[in-house]
């Protein structure tokens, strides 16, 4: 390989760890901080779903799962990935 050919590989490089660093690594923090908040949420934080209601979790299932109370006595079952975000969250239980 000359140096010609060498030359004409560094723009694609470069566009390349551009498009990591601008694209692909803050992707990958916002997913590893969802993760993050998915995993502990627990019984009494006001959460948002991605369909945009708004409920209390009421049960936290096993098999990622949620059930949400979004009016007095009516309660949702949804998947846990599906919280966008946590609007309160409750303290934790001391003792």
């Amino acid at each position: 390989m000359d140096s010609s050919t060498i030359a004409q590989f560094i723009p694609l490089i470069l566009i390349f760890a551009i498009m990591y660093f601008l694209l692909i690594r803050p992707q990958q923090k916002k997913m590893k901080e969802h993760q993050k908040m998915v995993e502990n949420l627990r019984r009494g934080d006001r959460v948002v779903t991605q369909g945009g209601m708004i409920g209390k979790v009421t049960k936290v299932k096993e098999d990622n799962e949620l059930e949400i109370e979004v009016a007095p006595e009516v309660r949702v079952t949804v998947i846990k990935s599906t919280v966008a975000q946590v609007l309160s969250k409750t303290e934790p239980a001391k003792g």
